[in-house]
């Protein structure tokens, strides 16, 4: 399969400080899987939360309509599932009630046998002078990378 699918989060990075990732399979419909393979997607302002089930769904993913669907065409914003292994949902349920954790995810994909897959992170906030201090490292590292350019 040639299909290059990668929607990344960029911000999440710089919002949050990550602790530990997970790829997870979504729960999709046709129309929506047809319009994640068109990169029709995105994960810039989504999150993900426990029901009272404790299944896991991501919340706020956009995943556009599809263009040729008709009247079986999604919602854009629906909740979707996430499928985890038992003992990876009970353990980061246990992260996000006990230590006040976040998850977020990071990367949307097709893997190589067509199924759609989210990775998530266990994450926590970044305090504002974490979030200068990677702004200050980025720019120290892109003039290291100019002045090594100057001298090769």
């Amino acid at each position: 399969m040639q299909n290059k699918v990668n929607i990344q989060n960029k911000k999440a990075r710089f919002l949050y400080e990550i602790l530990d990732k997970y790829t997870a399979g979504i729960v999709l419909s046709g129309t929506e899987i047809k319009s994640i393979r068109s990169s029709r997607a995105s994960i810039a302002e989504s999150f993900c939360e426990f029901n009272e089930a404790g299944e896991l769904f991501v919340i706020n993913m956009t995943v556009e309509e599809y263009i040729y669907g008709n009247y079986y065409n999604h919602k854009p914003k629906a909740e979707r599932k996430l499928l985890l292994n038992k003992k990876e949902l009970k353990k980061l349920h246990k992260e996000v009630q006990n230590k006040g954790l976040t998850i977020i995810p990071l990367r949307l994909f097709i893997n190589d046998n067509g199924y759609a897959k989210l990775v998530i992170a266990l994450a926590k906030g970044k305090k504002l002078y974490d979030k200068r201090e990677t702004i200050k490292d980025r720019d120290n590292k892109r003039n290291l990378d100019r002045i090594k350019k100057i001298y090769k």
